[in-house]
């Protein structure tokens, strides 16, 4: 028997068909992990998806020293706790805080401050995405290989004038074509 043999032909495309199939029910969960952090990563706009930033500004007095600023901080209600004043410049004062930064502006008495507020699923979905959890890297690999797999398999999948001896290698010739015209033009 050849290679070009229908019997071959035909284990090859049911092969293909079953373990793609199978292949395709067991990474679900892990293709909606890198799908999603992959579109939140992508659209960050300077800032990290996996914490939401709220700001606030409150009014102190003017020309407080660092002494004075910590203690009108800690008198005040729903603040985060303050760790540490640092200096920035005459007229303004850094305010580490758990959670947060803030400026003091020392003429104006303004405290312009924000805090992070963590994104439980997203900030996950991201430590997967980028394989900061320990162990992770194996499931990526293998991801990775299933993509390849994927993609080979569906070139045998479909037969005749809609597979890849037909329109298919249309579409084929234009999928890679894609990332190379957008690597020469960008």
């Amino acid at each position: 028997m050849t290679p070009s043999d229908p019997k071959i032909k035909n284990k090859i495309t049911k092969w293909a068909r079953i373990i793609h199939r199978n292949l395709g029910f067991l990474m679900v969960g892990v293709c909606l992990v890198y799908a999603i952090s992959g579109i939140l990563l992508n659209h960050m706009d300077g800032k990290d998806p996996a914490f939401r930033t709220e700001e606030a500004t409150i009014q102190l007095t003017t020309d407080l020293t660092r002494e004075e600023l910590a203690v009108a901080w800690d008198d005040k209600k729903d603040l985060p706790p303050l760790r540490k004043i640092l200096p920035i410049d005459e007229e303004h004062l850094r305010l580490m805080l758990d959670g947060g930064v803030g400026v003091y502006n020392i003429k104006k008495g303004t405290i312009d401050y924000e805090t992070y507020k963590k994104r439980e699923f997203v900030y996950w979905i991201n430590k997967l995405h980028y394989n900061k959890i320990k162990g992770w890297s194996i499931m990526g690999d293998f991801f990775a290989v299933s993509l390849i797999f994927f993609a080979l398999s569906g070139l045998v999948m479909v037969r005749g004038k809609k597979g890849i001896a037909g329109r298919g290698k249309w579409y084929l010739i234009l999928g890679l074509l894609i990332p190379v015209i957008y690597v020469i033009l960008a």
